[in-house]
């Protein structure tokens, strides 16, 4: 990356990128703040609908080239590029940490799993090696291959500027696509950086396109014929609307949305184990992820007292400030708009009766008054008909749920509409293997609080969590983002002509 492009990017604009040039577009503005002081930071440039037009023109112009770029090369461009990322760890890390508000070590951590899903398109020429069957028939070879689709577009939240834009444009372009990523206008800057860091890796102008933007943009992606597909990371009620409007247009869309996962201990559990775990899954990144926890079901009394004792402790000791400082375990929310909508949960939960045990409300810390800071909070009792049961909060907010059996605790998570992940806590193989078994939950884990796979694996949940029939990235974004095509070929020999055949075709001598 050159300095000036370094430069660039702590101006005090965020651009859009589009045929591999830093472009003004969109007549609208909206402020960047850092998350510790609240301060605005940088403006990013909100695209018209102009502006999205030229981002996929130049996809469109790129596509024939890059679609006949043999996967070796484009193989090759994904190596590249992970090295830069190494290389740029550092740089990367502070921009989200600047503008999301995560600590740094968070930060990192998730740039290590989007480094994996790079690692992993740059091993595409063995994913795209299609099927080959010869002499299905007499002097007949049939065979499938893995067709690019064209045109692509994603549209990422803010809880994971850097990582979830890198599930999905990485292996896009390694099959054959071209791509116009909309990051989350309110961290934006970490995905331009690295979209840069790919142009200097080799990616050819006009495969990847970055537009900022709100509804405006989104609706052109959705809309426009030249997209083919769309995948999508949000909000359920969001994630539906963009399914709907982007098949009713064409597109393959994959649309995932929101969560409520629960983490069930078991009374057999390690229980200091448990608390260890369930306090990263909880409080990480304020609560911020669609796999946090902020559920446990505590089967049996016994277990609820233990948790609530070990996590009530814990908590006492977690260190919450800004995401620069040396030994914070826990930074601010994104935005003051969604620290007081998340403390407006913490304040509903008080008045629908659950026992708020850890009260974060009042944190203050010394010289960041005006810091969007939550500190963690634990509710006990808390029952299905309550909202902060029901409705995702997205912040550092845990409760306890008191059931007696097992059973009761599967009914409880198999009746919530959405269905992203689950874990449980115990000692039992037999109760481990029956709940992974029968739980209706995409992704599960044991004695794993946060399972999200590797990423040579597919990532996605159930129901209400996901809209469309592949997950992300892994092997289902090869399926996502090429289609099959079938090809059965003859080449007559011999001088050997035959008549015409009536019957269905088959593998007749």
């Amino acid at each position: 990356m050159t300095s000036a492009a370094i430069n660039d990017l702590a101006a005090a604009i965020v651009r859009h990128l589009i045929d591999g040039r830093l472009q003004d577009g969109g007549s609208h503005r909206q402020p960047v703040y850092n998350p510790a002081t609240g301060a605005v930071i940088r403006e990013v440039l909100l695209a018209d609908a102009a502006t999205v037009d030229a981002a996929i023109t130049s996809a469109r112009a790129a596509f024939p080239a890059w679609r006949n770029t043999p996967p070796i090369k484009r193989a090759r461009v994904m190596t590249r590029l992970l090295r830069l990322l190494e290389q740029h760890a550092d740089r990367i890390c502070a921009l989200v940490t600047e503008e999301h508000g995560k600590t740094l070590a968070d930060s990192m951590g998730e740039l290590q799993r989007a480094i994996e899903n790079v690692e992993y398109a740059s091993q595409v020429t063995e994913l795209l090696k299609g099927e080959h069957s010869r002499n299905v028939g007499a002097g007949i070879d049939a065979w499938c291959e893995h067709q690019a689709l064209g045109v692509t577009a994603g549209i990422t939240p803010f809880n994971f500027p850097a990582m979830v834009p890198l599930w999905m444009w990485p292996m896009a372009v390694a099959c054959g696509n071209t791509f116009v990523l909309k990051p989350s206008e309110r961290d934006p800057t970490s995905a331009l950086f690295i979209a840069q860091l790919a142009l200097e890796a080799g990616l050819p102008p006009g495969v990847l396109n970055v537009v900022h933007g709100d509804k405006e943009a989104v609706d052109v992606l959705l809309t426009d014929p030249r997209v083919a597909a769309v995948s999508f990371v949000g909000s359920t009620p969001v994630a539906q609307a963009i399914y709907a409007t982007g098949c009713a247009h064409g597109k393959r869309v994959q649309a995932l949305g929101g969560a409520k996962n629960h983490a069930v201990v078991m009374p057999d559990a390690d229980i200091p184990n448990a608390v260890a775990a369930l306090m990263g899954a909880a409080f990480g990144s304020c609560g911020e992820r669609c796999m946090a926890v902020p559920l446990v079901v505590a089967v049996g009394n016994t277990a609820a007292e233990a948790l609530r004792a070990g996590l009530a402790a814990e908590i006492a000791r977690m260190r919450v400030g800004p995401g620069t400082a040396a030994g914070s375990d826990m930074g601010p929310l994104v935005t003051r708009a969604h620290f007081e909508k998340v403390r407006g949960y913490v304040d509903l939960g008080v008045a629908e009766g659950a026992e708020l045990v850890v009260d974060g409300r009042g944190l203050q810390v010394p010289g960041h008054e005006s810091g969007y800071f939550l500190g963690p909070c634990l509710f006990d009792h808390v029952r299905p008909e309550m909202r902060i049961y029901r409705e995702e909060i997205f912040g550092p907010v845990l409760g306890i749920v008191r059931v007696d059996t097992l059973q009761q605790a599967m009914d409880l998570i198999d009746a919530h509409e959405y269905g992203n992940g689950t874990c449980i806590f115990t000692r039992d193989g037999e109760a481990a293997r029956h709940f992974s078994d029968h739980i209706e939950i995409g992704m599960v884990g044991i004695n794993v609080p946060l399972p999200v796979p590797v990423a040579y694996h597919s990532f996605g949940g159930w129901k209400r969590s996901l809209f469309g029939d592949l997950h992300a990235y892994g092997p289902d974004a090869v399926r996502f983002y090429t289609r099959r095509k079938a090809i059965t070929q003859r080449w007559p020999s011999g001088g050997v002509r035959e008549g015409a055949v009536f019957t269905f075709p088959s593998s007749r001598d």
